[in-house]
């Protein structure tokens, strides 16, 4: 496991290693990484791994967009994303990242379709991730997320 996320609670600590692991090998298109990290996220919990992820997609949307986002720039962030996978990862549903976005934004609708199986949201959302951070690194924004996180715990 990742040593920089040794300080963490037990059950963050595999979520934010898998989660590094995986917007790396997304932001390098290295495909056998990815779908090993993917496989790690996937075989998580899925409310904790749900959780990590949506709040730090959540902070990236509000770095990537200071003044706020409108149907217009989500709809940018999806396309933009969808289209800097498709060439290296064919099979990248846009409607599954559009699930993430919603999720992050906390605007997902109940429906009756099964959810994705979690190793897809957990490849989908580091495609999403390594695309809203560029090349900035992706620790300090997940150390955001897991602060804010524990925060809102420690408030309920």
């Amino acid at each position: 496991m990742d040593q920089i996320w040794r300080h963490l609670p037990a059950p963050a600590r595999p979520v934010a290693a898998a989660a590094t692991a995986a917007v790396l090998a997304a932001r390098d298109r290295d495909r056998a990484a990815l779908d090993d990290a993917a496989g790690d996220l996937g075989a998580l919990d899925p409310s904790t791994t749900g959780l990590i992820l949506g709040t730090t997609v959540r902070l990236l949307l509000e770095q990537t967009h200071p003044d706020g986002l409108d149907g217009e720039a989500v709809r940018a962030v999806l396309e933009r994303s969808v289209r800097s996978a498709l060439d290296w990862q064919p099979e990248v549903d846009p409607h599954v990242v559009l699930l993430l976005l919603a999720g992050a934004l906390g605007v997902a609708e109940e429906d009756d379709a099964p959810p994705p199986k979690p190793e897809v949201l957990g490849r989908h959302a580091a495609l999403l991730m390594a695309d809203l951070l560029g090349q900035r690194p992706i620790e300090p924004v997940l150390t955001a997320a897991l602060e804010e996180i524990a925060r809102t715990q420690l408030n309920d």
